[in-house]
């Protein structure tokens, strides 16, 4: 099983939109971003899309077309980016129910469910004391 990085993809696009906006962009390009990121200018066009549902950014169409932040960088927070394009939770349980006369397969999701629930909150915590602007920030001082 290989990790997500649709957190870590939505992150980049909207510290590109920021830096670019900084630079004196009015706008940023799906193309622009997916340089950026390495990927094809699909996916973000998708990714952006469900950033823009949920109100982070706005795009622009027609002649100067591009996307930009929806509100000040410092003000979204990583933890509002993993709601918008993070559908599942962070682990799940079992897909099937376990065996329900072998000891283990009894007690498993009663074993597991408080703690991946207290990781998840541990991770929104964590994610929401982290915004946008910090990104740009931080990845900038990166020698």
């Amino acid at each position: 099983m290989g990790a997500n990085s649709r957190l870590t993809v939505a992150a980049h696009a909207l510290a590109w939109i920021e830096l670019n906006r900084r630079m004196g962009g009015e706008v940023a390009t799906s193309e622009q971003i997916a340089n950026s990121v390495n990927t094809n200018a699909v996916v973000i066009r998708r990714l952006l899309g469900e950033l823009r549902e949920a109100g982070l950014v706005e795009s622009r169409r027609g002649a100067g077309a591009g996307w930009r932040l929806a509100r000040p960088a410092e003000s979204i927070s990583l933890a509002e980016v993993y709601r918008a394009v993070e559908e599942a939770p962070l682990f799940a349980l079992h897909p099937a129910e376990p065996n329900q006369e072998c000891p283990v397969g009894h007690g498993i999701r009663s074993a597991l469910a408080p703690v991946y629930g207290d990781a998840e909150e541990a991770l929104r915590a964590q994610l929401a004391r982290t915004s946008v602007a910090d990104v740009v920030r931080d990845s900038l001082a990166v020698p």
